[in-house]
């Protein structure tokens, strides 16, 4: 059928030439400065980390009434004290010994818990922008790198919140007490503790700016490996095909050296960390332990209150020397796990920063009554600039559909048309102008029902390992078996038979039509927006898909982006850009 009406748009900025089936972007221009980065969002601490690392630093605390018992123990066995003496000392070191491991696995699955917790809610925020970012936005992350950030580098958050906040809270509480607690005793001994004390958190600080820096360094090499190995392996056929494995495995190589690399200096800084660490609270607790020496022989008088040290009083201070390291030695040990935490959080929070192309209800639910006629389209004076561009890719463009009209977009490569295609389904929001569905506005409060009433058709659907009938439902609402059928047959494919991965035991044909079935499986969808349904396919082949199109759209709005000719010709009106 020759069609019945031939307009002509046209466009101010040059597009780039793009592989079929990907979205046109707007040439780069010099002089166009960079847009400024996107500030990640703080996530607060959740409170049960904090009661968590609280329950952990009063189980450490209670050593100092076990090391007082187990002290005055010791002191009335060498007065000459008897069996009787020891039964309620003893009773008290068997009662606090009970609650101390009590109070830590209380605090370790209260911690554990709302650390989990949170990782779940910054994955699933992660997620969610991933999920809404448009296919416009030239910004968006690499899947690989993605895909990298949230199963692997997430992990390092929990041995982060869980070992070094828990240890620096204890750091924080546990040196004062010991030190309040020696106090009484030997003013000197605490005076050694606390000149020994602020060495490790100095060194530990410097060398932690690097070994920050380095695993931020690691985790960008990890992610862009990932990419680097999931973009090769979508394109093996091909690296096969030109003989390019053996550069495809030598840049591999390299890239996994270099990740070894930074990998081992990652490890250097650690070893560098515990050796730091190990030196002053060995040299601090040697240095109290020879004054209490000396003093109980009588060879070192001073540093004490007036009456010398008594053997409970030494002992007492021996016992809470290692103690008093404890807790800086474990945030030390953790600081490595602080590193590697501080940069994943970072990437999770990267990852679920607003996008400026964001797709506005993408993620909303589409309530209602199914609309039962076929949307009218109307679009009015649309302006679109692809981020970084210095002028509009799209200028001015309106036009109008009538409800079951089929009208086609014809024009050069590069000239526009799959962005316009993007653009009416909801995909990116325009610069100016305003769009309509069935005298309904496409904006912020109406995109994901809309979104419900479009059907999309790209050049390269994906196609999931499983059957055709799951291929077809998606798991969506409404969509069951029966469904999924009529839609296979109206699509000319048998409902028995699975699918590969990507499509694999399909031609290209068959293909294309499970997806222009999966598309229009919807009675909802009574808009249907078709981007080079033909391309690339023989004549006898495109003749096939197109009589599937028109059989499944009947009755349907349909606006298709073609380079044939033929195609065109079977619409009521077409569009040359």
């Amino acid at each position: 059928m020759a069609p019945r009406e031939t307009a002509s748009l046209s466009f101010e900025a040059p597009l780039l030439p793009q592989a079929p089936g990907q979205v046109p972007q707007a040439a780069p221009v010099p002089a166009a400065a960079p847009s400024p980065p996107r500030r990640p969002r703080a996530t607060p601490l959740p409170a049960g980390v904090r009661r968590g690392a609280l329950l952990l630093a009063l189980a450490v605390v209670l050593w100092l009434a076990l090391a007082a018992l187990l002290a005055l123990a010791v002191a009335r066995l060498a007065e000459g004290g008897g069996l009787a003496e020891m039964l309620w000392p003893a009773g008290l070191v068997a009662l606090l010994g009970l609650a101390r491991p009590g109070l830590e696995a209380r605090g370790g699955r209260i911690a554990f818990a709302a650390a989990r917790a949170l990782l779940g809610t910054l994955r699933a925020e992660a997620l969610t922008a991933l999920a809404t970012r448009s296919p416009l936005d030239a910004t968006r992350p690499a899947s690989g790198a993605a895909a990298s950030v949230l199963a692997e580098q997430a992990e390092a958050v929990l041995p982060y919140l869980l070992r070094f906040r828990a240890a620096r809270l204890r750091a924080t509480l546990l040196p004062p007490l010991i030190l309040l607690a020696i106090l009484p005793f030997s003013w000197l001994a605490a005076l050694a503790l606390l000149l020994a004390a602020p060495l490790i958190p100095l060194f530990m600080a410097l060398i932690g700016l690097r070994a920050k820096a380095a695993s931020e360094a690691r985790l960008l090499e990890l992610g862009g490996m990932n990419g680097f190995l999931l973009d090769r392996l979508r394109g093996l056929a091909s690296i096969r095909a030109l003989g390019a494995v053996e550069a495809t495995a030598t840049r591999l190589r390299a890239q996994a050296e270099s990740l070894r690399e930074r990998s081992m200096a990652v490890l250097r800084i650690a070893f560098l960390s515990s050796a730091v660490m190990e030196l002053f609270s060995a040299l601090g607790v040697a240095l109290v332990a020879v004054y209490v020496g000396f003093h109980l022989l009588g060879q070192l008088e001073a540093g004490s209150w007036g009456a010398p040290l008594s053997l409970g009083g030494g002992l007492f201070i021996l016992l809470l020397a290692p103690a008093f390291f404890e807790p800086l030695r474990e945030m030390c040990a953790a600081w490595h796990d602080r590193a590697a935490g501080e940069a994943a959080l970072g990437a999770l929070r990267a990852l679920a920063a607003p996008d400026a192309l964001a797709l506005a209800g993408a993620l909303e639910a589409a309530g209602g009554a199914r609309p039962a006629p076929p949307p009218a389209l109307l679009a009015e004076g649309l302006r679109f600039r692809h981020p970084g561009a210095a002028r509009d890719t799209l200028t001015e463009i309106s036009l109008s559909l009538a409800p079951g009209e089929h009208v086609a977009l014809l024009g050069p490569s590069g000239v526009g048309k799959s962005t316009l295609l993007a653009l009416l389904a909801g995909l990116a929001e325009p610069g100016a102008g305003r769009i309509r569905i069935g005298g309904v506005p496409l904006d912020a409060a109406n995109a994901a029902a809309l979104r419900r009433r479009i059907a999309w058709v790209g050049q390269r659907p994906h196609l999931f390992a499983g059957s055709r009938h799951a291929n077809v439902a998606l798991g969506r609402a409404g969509l069951g078996r029966p469904e999924a059928a009529r839609a296979l047959r109206l699509a000319g494919l048998g409902a028995e038979g699975g699918v590969g991965e990507g499509g694999a035991g399909l031609s290209g044909g068959e293909a294309l039509r499970l997806a222009m079935a999966r598309a229009l499986a919807d009675p909802a969808a009574t808009l249907v927006l078709a981007d080079e349904p033909t391309a690339h396919l023989d004549a006898a082949t495109a003749a096939a898909l197109t009589e599937t199109l028109l059989a499944l759209c009947q009755g349907r709005t349909l606006l298709l982006a073609t380079h044939d000719p033929v195609l065109a010709a079977r619409m009521d009106r077409v569009i040359t850009l």
